[in-house]
C-alpha cells in the first residue's frame, strides 16, 4: 500500500473511523479582531518569525495581490515597503491563537495559512523567490507550532476528560498544507462565481466563471502551481489540502504535479458546487471525483466552501465513483453583500442545524467532517461531539507516529 493511503487509513483507525476537520479560518481571525475588509481582501495570515512565535508576540500579514498587513513596531523595514496596505497592531499571534482554538474544540486535523500564498504572489510585492518561499514555509511552521502546544497543554492537563470548554485530549492530529486554486491568486473569487451573485468566498469582490479562459492552459496552471507544491510538500506538513477546486483543467493540473514531481507526502482534493450538482466552473462532479479517484497521491477528495443543503446530494454522487475517503466542510450559508461589504443576517443556518446534519452525512459516506467560512470553533467543538458518540477515541498509551 502507498504511503499516503497507510497514513489516511490509519488516521482515521485511530480516530474511530471518522475524523473532525477545522473551521473558517479568515473568518475566525476576523472575529478575534483583524480587520480584513478590503476590496482585495486576503483571507489568509503568516507569522513571519519562529522567535516571535515562541515569544507570543508576531508579525501577521494578509498575502496575495492588494493586501493588508499587521506588522509589530520593530518588524522588518523592508515588509512594510512592500506592503503598501495599512498597519495594525497585534499582541498574540493570531494564526496560532485561531489554530489553537480549533483543537481546543476537538478538530483532528487543521488546515494551514497557505490558501491564497503563492510565490508569484510575494514576488509582486517586492518580496525574492527565496523569501517568498520561506513565507509558504512558514504557515506550516504556524500550525506545527500550534500542534506542539496544544500537545504540550494536554501533557500539563490534570485530566483527559473533555471540560466545557476546551477538549484537551492527546489524539493523532494532522497539519494539512492549504492550496487555493489559480483564481485564489488572482484574488476575485474565480473560484466561486454564482451566476454573478457571490454567496460565500474568502475574496470579498466580485467574481468571474471558475474557468479562467483559453490562455490558461493544463501547462500554465501547472507551472504556476509546481513550485510551490513542491516548497509546502517539503515543509513539515502531514498532507496537501487542494481546496476549492473550481474545474477539472485545474484538479488534472495538481494530479499529474504530484506524478511528475513525485511528492513525498499525499494530499485531498476538494471542490466547491454552485447547485448541488456540478462545481462551479459548471464542469461535472463525477469527471472531478474520477480524476482524484486515477492519483495514487490523493487519498481523500470531497467537498469545502458550500452551503449544507447541497452536501447530501453531493456526498451521494461521490461515493458511485471514488473508493478514497470523503471529507466534508462546507460554510455557514450565509450570502455576503459585496456592495456593503457585509454578511447577510439571517441567511445562513445555526450551528444546531449545521450539526444536525452531521451523523446523516456520515451514514451516507464521509469520513471527515468539518467547517469552512464562517463557521467558528463551536461549530467544530459540537461535531466533535456529535461524532464522539459514535467513534471510539484511542487512549493515549495506544497512539502512533502516523508518519512513521
Amino acid at each position: 500500500m502507498e504511503r499516503g493511503a497507510s497514513l489516511m487509513t490509519e488516521f482515521l483507525r485511530h480516530s474511530g473511523g471518522a475524523a473532525v476537520i477545522d473551521g473558517g479560518l479568515a473568518t475566525e481571525l476576523e472575529r478575534h479582531g483583524a480587520d480584513l475588509n478590503d476590496p482585495l481582501w486576503s483571507a489568509k495570515c503568516l507569522l513571519t518569525s519562529p522567535h516571535l512565535i515562541r515569544a507570543r508576540k508576531a508579525v501577521c500579514f494578509c498575502i496575495s495581490l492588494g493586501q493588508q498587513i499587521c506588522s509589530e513596531l520593530n518588524a522588518k523595514e523592508n515588509i512594510k515597503m512592500y506592503m503598501d496596505h495599512y498597519v495594525w497592531m497585534v499582541s498574540d499571534p493570531l494564526s496560532v491563537v485561531v489554530h489553537l482554538d480549533y483543537l481546543e474544540a476537538g478538530a483532528d486535523i487543521i488546515i494551514t495559512a497557505s490558501y491564497q500564498a503563492t510565490i508569484q504572489g510575494f514576488e509582486t510585492r517586492g518580496f525574492s523567490r527565496e523569501e517568498s518561499e520561506a513565507l509558504l514555509k512558514k504557515s506550516v511552521e504556524v500550525a506545527l507550532e500550534a500542534r506542539d502546544i496544544y500537545y504540550e497543554r494536554c501533557s500539563k492537563s490534570s485530566s483527559s476528560a473533555v471540560g466545557d470548554d476546551k477538549i484537551l485530549k492527546r489524539r493523532p492530529i494532522l497539519v494539512a498544507a492549504s492550496v487555493g486554486s489559480y483564481g485564489a491568486y488572482l484574488a476575485d473569487g474565480s473560484e466561486y462565481r454564482i451566476e454573478g451573485i457571490m454567496f460565500f468566498l474568502f475574496c470579498c469582490v466580485p467574481f468571474s466563471s471558475g474557468i479562467y479562459g483559453d490562455a490558461i492552459t493544463l501547462k500554465v496552471l501547472k507551472d504556476f502551481h509546481r513550485r510551490r507544491v513542491q516548497v509546502l510538500a517539503e515543509s513539515g506538513a502531514d498532507l496537501i489540502a487542494f481546496e476549492t477546486v473550481p474545474n477539472k483543467i485545474e484538479a488534472q493540473a495538481y494530479v499529474e504535479i504530484l506524478d511528475e514531481e513525485n511528492i513525498s507526502i499525499p494530499a485531498w482534493f476538494s471542490f466547491n458546487s454552485k447547485d448541488g450538482i456540478n462545481v462551479v466552473s459548471g464542469d461535472s462532479i463525477l469527471e472531478f471525483a474520477s480524476i482524484a479517484e486515477s492519483c495514487k497521491k490523493v487519498v481523500a477528495v470531497g467537498i469545502n466552501c458550500t452551503p449544507p443543503r447541497f452536501i447530501h446530494g453531493l456526498i451521494s454522487s461521490l461515493s458511485k465513483v471514488t473508493t478514497k475517503p470523503i471529507l466534508i466542510y462546507p460554510n455557514s450559508g450565509e450570502s455576503y453583500d459585496p456592495d456593503k461589504k457585509e454578511w447577510v443576517q439571517n441567511t445562513g443556518v445555526s450551528d444546531d442545524d449545521f450539526v444536525s446534519y452531521v451523523n446523516k452525512w456520515i451514514e451516507i459516506g464521509a469520513s471527515l467532517v468539518g467547517g469552512c467560512c464562517r463557521t467558528t470553533p463551536d461549530t467544530i467543538r459540537a461535531i466533535y461531539r456529535t461524532l464522539s458518540n459514535n467513534r471510539l477515541l484511542q487512549p493515549c498509551s495506544n497512539l502512533v507516529d502516523l508518519k512513521e
